[in-house]
């Protein structure tokens, strides 16, 4: 029901954002999405992605817009750093959706990463963030910087790594009004939704499948936040 009622709201909103769009680019908008799992989830059937890319078609704005995923599971900022060349620069976008966050905290206790390389730094997630935006401006493309969204979907901050994911996505905002750049806040916006709606309290199975990473619900809650954002720019 909840999938449902997000996917006609990223339907309506991407029909009223067309009608208020002032001119169409002459030629597609070429969109690329760097991230982690999530993101490369989003580039399959039901992904955010794919609902994104369905719903400008809705809109009749399919052919305005390349969407682009770039996601590998388990990366970190310092990830994107490596593979930013050829995964992102190479493939000359206008605008590049960067959602990143979630590794950079979770590894630090994961039990696939705590005894090895762990999670990044607060000092190298920031100075990593700084230079992938830096090295994609002075490309000419623009930027929307996300805020990580979840480990574990307790309400009031009830989650173990609730405290340091907010210090990361409070980095994120700052980096954003540093850099001048438009922020999209997926921890404010999830974490808003799920005190509301999650009466039973439970970890998963409201937007995530596993605490992490997006179910049906997820991937269209996802995508109605961004939709905005991709379509005014």
């Amino acid at each position: 029901m909840k999938t449902r009622f997000f996917s006609l709201a990223l339907c309506c909103s991407v029909a009223l954002l067309a009608v208020m769009a002032f001119t169409k680019p002459k030629k597609p908008m070429r969109v690329v999405f760097l991230g982690d799992s999530i993101t490369q989830a989003g580039a399959q059937p039901g992904g955010y992605i794919s609902l994104l890319r369905d719903a400008l078609g809705s809109a009749n704005l399919a052919g305005d817009f390349e969407l682009i995923g770039a996601g590998i599971s388990g990366n970190k900022v310092p990830d994107l750093q490596k593979r930013l060349e050829t995964d992102v620069l190479a493939k000359k976008p206008d605008l590049v959706f960067i959602y990143i966050g979630i590794n950079d905290v979770w590894h630090w206790t994961h039990p696939c990463c705590k005894d090895k390389q762990g999670g990044t730094t607060k000092e190298n997630f920031e100075a990593g963030l700084k230079d992938i935006i830096s090295r994609i401006k002075k490309q000419g493309a623009k930027v929307i910087l996300c805020t990580p969204t979840v480990i574990g979907e307790k309400a009031n901050g009830a989650n173990p790594q609730d405290k340091m994911l907010d210090e990361y996505a409070a980095i994120s905002r700052q980096v954003a009004r540093e850099q001048n750049l438009v922020l999209c806040d997926l921890r404010e916006a999830f974490t808003k939704y799920l005190n509301v709606q999650n009466k039973e309290d439970k970890s998963q199975g409201i937007l995530t499948s596993d605490e992490v990473h997006l179910n049906a619900a997820g991937n269209a809650f996802l995508a109605l936040q961004m939709m905005p954002y991709l379509v005014k720019k």
